[in-house]
């Protein structure tokens, strides 16, 4: 049934979602889906804690891998970046603005901005110490390469065809690779 209700959200957006909305697609009837979740603002909530998990769990796969600092900056950066018109951005910025109002999604939503950002933390310092990467402050890289690409992604969900995809994929190179101390072809 989560699963549904993040096709459904990404559908009709997390404002615009109804119960009703996510039973039908479910093929089940709504007072389960209340019986399961009691609220729509819970059952909004546990939607997008499951993408989050989903998401987190591909990040976990390549933090935990035995990549080269390197190789799990550009993976990160990949996984991280949209792809296309993506769909899931399209729910992480609905549920960002939502998550002002509504603390369960607050809690999600921070909670997997910030399991990013000590991701990709661990690997800038891990590079650092192997000498790849040059970074007095990994934390803070980690902020800025991030926040590079939400606003970017921000930008190419919202805003189709304002930049190409290969500006979008330069400039997230060129962000990254200065952060680190890299050339932005090192990260291509």
């Amino acid at each position: 049934m989560l699963r549904t209700a993040c096709e459904v959200i990404v559908e009709r957006g997390l404002a615009n979602t109804r119960t009703a909305d996510v039973a039908t697609a479910a093929g089940v009837s709504q007072a389960l889906v209340f019986y399961h979740f009691a609220t729509k603002e819970r059952l909004l909530a546990r939607a997008f804690a499951y993408a989050a998990e989903q998401d987190l769990a591909r990040l976990a796969a390549v933090v935990d891998s035995s990549s080269t600092p390197l190789e799990k900056l550009k993976k990160i950066i990949k996984l991280y970046a949209p792809q296309g018109r993506s769909k899931s951005w399209a729910m992480w910025i609905d549920g960002w603005s939502e998550s002002m109002r509504a603390p369960e999604l607050e809690k999600v939503s921070r909670r997997l901005d910030l399991r990013w950002k000590e991701a990709l933390t661990e690997v800038i310092a891990a590079g650092v110490a192997d000498g790849v990467f040059k970074c007095e402050d990994a934390s803070g890289a980690a902020w800025r390469i991030l926040a590079v690409i939400d606003g970017l992604a921000a930008q190419v969900t919202v805003h189709e065809r304002v930049i190409t995809r290969r500006q979008l994929t330069d400039w997230i190179h060129q962000s990254a690779a200065r952060e680190v101390g890299l050339e932005p072809p090192d990260l291509a």
